[in-house]
């Protein structure tokens, strides 16, 4: 993973932890589905993001995104490895597992800057 969006998901992902140690979980997802964005290319970190995002579902008991989660889970590193994941989708169980979304400018330029 290149350097500078590894950076950005790491600060995503922190960022996800700290509101999801504080019971925020709206926030928490939000930074899920950000660090999705910037991951879902790279088969580990795709992987985790998505952990994190059953982990919500979980603390919220929420059975979409638990089901959604898992599906996902056991698919997201194939994904990536296999160049299948769909740019700027935001990994949660409320979109389609294929559905290519528009990337946030803030996120666009990141993989700018990153040369993507």
């Amino acid at each position: 993973m290149n350097k500078i969006l590894k950076s950005a998901f790491d600060d995503e992902m922190q960022q996800a932890k700290s509101y999801y140690a504080s019971t925020d979980f709206k926030s928490c997802f939000r930074h899920l589905e950000r660090a999705h964005v910037l991951g879902q290319r790279h088969a580990w970190p795709h992987t985790v993001n998505h952990w994190w995002m059953l982990k919500v579902g979980f603390r919220t008991r929420d059975t979409q995104e638990i089901l959604g989660q898992i599906l996902r889970i056991a698919v997201a590193g194939i994904g990536s490895l296999i160049d299948r994941a769909p740019v700027g989708n935001t990994g949660g169980a409320n979109v389609g597992i294929l559905t290519p979304m528009p990337i946030p400018d803030d996120l666009a330029a990141i993989f700018k800057k990153a040369g993507m």
